[in-house]
């Protein structure tokens, strides 16, 4: 059974950890950018959108790049928060041994 306490102990650490890990990955800003910079999308890393900046000069564009242009920079934004928090939990995860488990 000592083992099954120290796996519960190992478990609420865990637990406590990735809630910090979330609250720090909520005050984390990123940002991308397309178009050379026409369009700018801000995310926190918990995929929370914060902010859309358009280059007023872009916005005389051809409306279908415009939409294709935000679209782009939305997608990279949220491909760099999914790299940032699956970094973030893999290091946390790793720290913990799982009992019978390599």
């Amino acid at each position: 059974m000592a083992g099954l306490g120290k796996f519960l102990k190992q478990a609420q650490k865990a637990q406590k950890q990735m809630e910090t890990l979330q609250q720090e990955l909520a005050t984390r800003d990123i940002e991308a950018t397309a178009g050379g910079g026409a369009v700018r999308v801000k995310i926190n890393g918990q995929s929370e959108f914060l902010a859309l900046t358009l280059d007023p000069e872009f916005l005389k564009e051809d409306p279908g790049l415009v939409a294709d242009t935000i679209l782009e920079a939305v997608k990279q934004a949220s491909a760099k928060a999914k790299a940032l928090n699956t970094e973030e939990m893999n290091k946390l995860t790793s720290q913990f041994q799982m009992p019978g488990m390599l």
